[in-house]
């Protein structure tokens, strides 16, 4: 009885800041990614990201007849499920946030979401949140995503190897649902493929010393060992373990581990490795790219794409229902993501707005061709790349 209690109390409070939200001269959409924590490199320029979408609508005269869109961030951590839950909390019971654009990774994205979005009827986009999990967790219809799945990801890491040649590897995998699900997904291709993995081996973040993994590793042996963890933590750990010891020349590198900063510090020595994070092609990555050189935000960074295009998404989707609710945002977002519908690019935010207040539908194609496929689901393609010169090459897009 005090549990129902409770999230009724929960739901209600959420239900008079969303009546507020719809009717006062501001909306207030939270930003949750991980400031701190293993991928505190990428998340600035996907808050920014995100926050450009919000200040486009502001300047084109905001939604539902002049309500501006304000930011609110909050720190997920990337990892602290607790910490990322009462970090939601705080938004929605002090900040009143109407929806939530985020958050980054899929264990604490699925905290966020079970703990505090469901009962509280809060909406959610996730820019980057992986998870194959993500799609079938019970979700009352609340969250979305603008990244694919890692179930997609596998078999493109898988086909990268076999179109290199590449018969054995080794595997490290960061121990939580995003580098388990990687793995998974992954390993259950390349095998289906022909392929061997000599070791799938976990690590945990934060440690000073890989030595012992690296070790692991090392003696299992493989053509390239292949990191699935974070960019700024134990998957660079592991890396530079291997290059101190010479265990490993080559590696493959998983979504998480795309950032400049991993080339930067480790220079000449990450020659010739090669992975995969989701990217896209397009007049809408161009006209989002032009944009984003403009704010200051690299164009290229790790889902900065798919930030903008998420929180441009919660937007659009409240003005395709008429009010400034995660309910109202939940029952339209296929509608505007999705064809049929005059087709939205970056840049071109006021005029869906104008479409949609005339009663009219819209196709949001965005920085990255959105499709949304299905709960929790969203189609997308893959940028892989090699590492030449000291910069990432794409090879294709997959």
């Amino acid at each position: 009885m005090k549990k129902f209690l409770l999230a009724t109390a929960a739901t209600a409070l959420t239900a008079g800041a969303a009546m507020a939200a719809s009717h006062g001269e501001t909306v207030k959409m939270g930003i949750i990614l991980g400031f701190t924590g293993p991928i505190e490199s990428l998340t600035p320029a996907m808050a920014d990201s995100a926050e450009l979408a919000l200040k486009e609508i502001n300047a084109a005269g905001g939604i539902l007849g002049g309500k501006m869109i304000e930011a609110v961030r909050a720190d997920s951590t990337c990892v602290d499920a607790a910490g990322a839950t009462a970090a939601a909390e705080r938004l929605i019971t002090s900040d009143g946030v109407a929806a939530i654009m985020g958050a980054d990774c899929s264990g604490v994205t699925g905290a966020i979401l079970t703990n505090v979005a469901v009962p509280n009827g809060i909406v959610m986009v996730s820019p980057s949140a992986t998870s194959p999990g993500l799609s079938t967790v019970e979700d009352n219809g609340l969250f979305f995503r603008t990244a694919p799945s890692d179930a997609r990801q596998g078999v493109v890491l898988s086909d990268m190897l076999n179109d290199k040649g590449i018969k054995e590897v080794a595997v490290t995998y960061t121990n939580n649902d995003y580098g388990k699900g990687l793995s998974d997904s992954f390993i259950a291709a390349y095998e289906a493929a022909g392929g061997k993995v000599t070791i799938n081996a976990p690590h945990e973040d934060g440690k000073a010393d890989y030595s012992a993994e690296v070790a692991a590793l090392a003696a299992a042996g493989g053509e390239v060992l292949v990191v699935l963890g974070y960019t700024d933590q134990g998957g660079r750990g592991i890396i530079q373990g291997s290059l101190d010891t010479g265990a490993f020349e080559t590696f493959m590198l998983g979504d998480g581990m795309y950032g400049d900063q991993l080339v930067a510090d480790l220079g000449d020595a990450m020659e010739g490795s090669f992975g995969a994070v989701p990217w896209a092609e397009g007049e809408g990555t161009t006209a989002f790219a032009t944009m984003a050189v403009d704010a200051n935000i690299n164009p290229e960074g790790a889902y900065t794409r798919e930030s903008y295009d998420a929180a441009a998404l919660i937007a659009l989707a409240m003005a395709a229902g008429g009010e400034a609710t995660s309910a109202a945002a939940a029952a339209k977002m296929l509608d505007v993501a999705n064809a049929p519908g005059e087709k939205i690019l970056p840049g071109q935010l006021g005029k869906a707005l104008e479409i949609l207040a005339a009663g009219g539908d819209i196709d949001y194609v965005g920085a990255t061709n959105v499709e949304l496929i299905g709960p929790g689901e969203a189609a997308g393609t893959y940028r892989d790349y090699i590492i030449t010169g000291g910069a990432y090459e794409t090879e294709s897009i997959r």
